[in-house]
């Protein structure tokens, strides 16, 4: 599977354009069984990151049937994930204060706090991951694949450091997860039997009071009989990014598949649902392993794809054996900033640098397996607005 990798490659207007055709056009002959959009957001006040695709409604649905068409040439399935950021929103493009289950910000210098949804804002909300849906089956993709892991709005819900709500969205873990369980069910009811329905879900978001493993299988419980077609596991967050393998212990890393283990204890949880595991895998070995463990059924890659697209059809025809992945850590000397800190810097740089290759491919130009990580940051920050956006917040503060 090409997991799903944030390609801030759309148009102002929020629509796919000829650059997400292209990156799609690569990965689309690259062998993979099953091919996942980036975060694709359901409301475009709200991005993740400037360049976000959102989908709120038809207005877009002749530039989504040409990106599906395209990604989906060579007769692979594609589904697009749906998203909404919650906290985690892109300061620059949200219009206001971003919004959360509660108004707990991120430990991100800088970065203001969000207000707290009403309970219309959140039955709202709900409804908009459904329309998504719903316009993502018209426009021709399989599927799509709802969003909970990363520290996004569903994930912000789960978490108890992060819902600190005392009404029916908050408090137990069966509140907490209310707000999840109404999206699955109403995306199903609004597309069709033959659509697929899938969610990416944390095992947890190693972070202090945090989203554990136990409340991750209790909610994988909740879901057998939900109607999802496949279960994604992943883990972490912006704040502590261990989906790319940041603050995840060098054992694990050394052999990879860095929630495979997870994945092994909620098999029967899952029943029929099949599960799928992101993040660490690097050889064919490893991933034959895992297959033939019976702990998931489908390997994700994902950072792999951006510096070798056809890492599917290598692995399969026998010619590749392992995946290379860049190293885009960057030194920091002791005593400027937590453990914490340097993580979340590690993690924003590894993903800036991979999307950097994602921007090269949708220019018509092959990936850069040595592109600047200087570069890589510089361009995360004008890419972002961040420079914009500290310059007023400085004169706000003046």
């Amino acid at each position: 599977m090409k997991a799903a990798l944030s390609e801030s490659l759309a148009a102002t207007t929020g629509a796919p354009d000829e650059r997400l055709e292209r990156l799609y056009r690569r990965w689309g002959a690259g062998g993979y069984g099953l091919i996942l959009t980036g975060n694709v957001m359901v409301d475009a006040r709200y991005l993740g990151e400037p360049g976000n695709v959102a989908v709120e409604d038809d207005r877009h649905l002749d530039a989504l049937r040409s990106w599906a068409a395209v990604a989906g040439a060579h007769g692979t399935p594609v589904w697009m994930q749906i998203n909404h950021p919650g906290r985690q929103g892109n300061p620059v493009t949200t219009e206001g204060r971003t919004v959360a289950p509660s108004a707990v910000g991120l430990d991100i210098p800088g970065i203001p706090a969000p207000r707290a949804l009403t309970d219309e804002e959140i039955v709202d909300i709900v409804e908009r991951f459904a329309t998504t849906a719903a316009v993502a089956e018209r426009a021709g993709f399989d599927g799509v694949e709802i969003h909970g892991a990363h520290g996004y709005l569903i994930g912000q819900f789960l978490s108890p450091h992060t819902n600190r709500r005392t009404d029916r969205w908050g408090g137990s873990i069966e509140n907490r997860a209310r707000f999840l369980l109404e999206v699955v069910a109403r995306v199903r009811e609004r597309v069709s039997p033959a659509f697929a329905v899938g969610l990416k879900l944390n095992s947890a978001d190693f972070q202090r009071g945090g989203f554990e493993e136990g409340e991750s299988r209790a909610v994988i419980a909740m879901l057998a009989t939900s109607g999802l077609d496949l279960l994604e596991i992943s883990g972490g967050s912006y704040e502590s990014p261990a989906m790319v393998g940041k603050g995840v212990a060098a054992s694990t890393v050394a052999r990879e598949a860095y929630f495979l283990e997870y994945a092994a204890t909620v098999r029967e949880l899952a029943g029929a649902v099949p599960l799928a595991v992101t993040g660490g895998f690097r050889t064919r070995a490893a991933m034959d392993a895992a297959l033939a463990s019976g702990a998931c059924d489908v390997i994700g890659l994902g950072r792999p794809t951006a510096t070798d697209p056809d890492a599917a059809r290598g692995l399969l025809d026998g010619t590749v054996s392992t995946l290379t992945s860049a190293n885009t850590s960057v030194p920091v000397p002791r005593g400027l900033g937590s453990r914490r800190a340097v993580r979340t810097v590690d993690g924003v740089l590894d993903l800036q640098w991979h999307t950097d290759q994602l921007h090269r491919m949708g220019a018509g130009l092959d990936p850069d397996p040595r592109h600047s990580r200087v570069r890589a940051l510089v361009g995360a920050a004008r890419r972002n607005g961040l420079d914009a956006f500290r310059s007023r917040r400085r004169r706000s503060v003046g």
